[in-house]
């Protein structure tokens, strides 16, 4: 049986007309679903507006939070003036640091370590052994210097000997020459008188007595003149033993010299603490061969300063002897109390390898640092300061 077309139209047009409501039906859906979001955007709007105007209406409403406001804008207002006024009465700079005069020791003399009596960071006394070097060749010099001086001693003494003896001949030759001389003199008068006899009396004399009074009046001139040369001679020995002598004595001085040499240089054999302190650096063991200069270990006496480098502007009210608190960061829990010794005369810089030349280039000013040194009333015990720690001082200066 065929199909009539009628039918078909029929159906179509139903089912256009069905989705036709359908989408009516989704656009009235969709419309409502709007307009009841739009009032509820509407009914939000106007809870918002009387929230709003019940917190302004609370704040107002409630005038003790404007009071504790006022009253720690006020508390703000105050400390901070407070504080002000407080700070401006000190100086502090983090440009600090603990220093003290480091000793650093070295041999005076070469020759290999034997002993090492110290540990590291061991505090020592002034006096203390500290290294034993080996001594023989310095005991071998002075075993020389004090044989050198018993040596020029014995010549001394053997020339003043010389000199006793000397004198005792020369005194001897005195009297020899004294008496010489008195035979000197009467020989010729008893020529005198012969020959004035013989003129008298021929007879009374002989020649042979003549002759012989003749002889013994030379003799007795040449016995004396001879005498007088013995004494002028031992009076010569006495003058060279007395030079010898001073000589001599002028030897043993050196060897004495030559000696105390030789002892200081044996004490050098063992170093010893000059300061009192704590050991640092130590770099020398048992065995090793030092020569004069090389550094051993260095100590860090117990006296100890801060040099805080502040900046000149800080300096108008700074003085002499006003108190200092210190903050060192090794022991931040201690308070730490001194006061200012001395101003340095000059800014760092000054003191520098390469000072500034202000009248070459251009030049710019800038704020310069100067040395101030601070020192502690009562360093504390426990707490290890050293040079070279960092330290926060506070000036009073007001």
């Amino acid at each position: 049986m065929a199909a009539d077309p009628s039918d078909d139209d029929t159906d179509d047009a139903r089912n256009g007309a069905s989705r036709a409501g359908r989408r009516r039906g989704d656009s009235d859906g969709r419309a409502a679903d709007r307009s009841k979001d739009d009032d509820d955007d509407d009914d939000d709007g106007d809870d918002d507006e009387d929230d709003g105007e019940k917190k302004k209406k609370g704040l107002l409403q409630r005038p003790i939070l404007l009071i504790v406001g006022g009253a720690v804008a006020l508390i703000l207002i105050v400390g901070g003036l407070l504080f002000w006024l407080h700070a401006r009465h000190f100086e502090s700079t983090d440009d600090a640091f603990i220093d003290t005069h480091i000793v650093r020791l070295a041999p005076q003399i070469e020759g290999r370590v034997t002993q090492v009596l110290v540990n590291d960071n061991q505090l020592v006394g002034v006096g203390q052994p500290l290294v034993r070097i080996d001594s023989s060749d310095v005991r071998t010099r002075v075993a020389q210097a004090q044989a050198q001086k018993a040596q020029a001693q014995a010549q001394v003494d053997n020339a003043k000997v010389q000199i006793s003896a000397n004198e005792a001949s020369y005194q001897q030759s005195l009297a020899d020459a004294a008496s010489a001389e008195a035979q000197a003199e009467n020989a010729p008068r008893d020529l005198v008188r012969y020959r004035t006899l013989q003129r008298l009396n021929a007879q009374a004399v002989s020649q042979q007595q003549v002759d012989q009074a003749v002889t013994q009046a030379r003799q007795s001139a040449a016995q004396r003149d001879a005498a007088l040369k013995a004494a002028k001679a031992r009076l010569d020995q006495i003058i060279a033993a007395k030079t010898q002598v001073t000589s001599g004595e002028d030897q043993v001085r050196a060897a004495e010299a030559q000696l105390d040499e030789a002892n200081i240089n044996y004490g050098y054999a063992n170093i010893v603490s000059p300061v009192t302190g704590h050991i640092a650096q130590k770099t020398v063991a048992v065995g090793n061969y030092v020569q004069p200069g090389a550094q051993l270990m260095a100590i860090v006496p117990l006296q100890i300063w801060v040099t805080a480098n502040f900046k000149e502007t800080q300096l108008a009210s700074m003085r002499v002897g006003q108190p200092v608190t210190f903050h060192v960061d090794a022991c931040p829990a201690d308070k730490i109390e001194g006061h200012v010794d001395s101003i340095q005369r000059g800014a760092g810089q000054a003191f520098g390898i390469l000072p500034p030349e202000n009248a070459t280039g251009n030049f710019v000013k800038v704020v310069q640092r100067v040395p101030v040194k601070l020192v502690f009333d009562h360093p504390p015990a426990h707490c290890p300061l050293g040079p070279g720690m960092s330290v926060e001082p506070s000036v009073r200066v007001r």
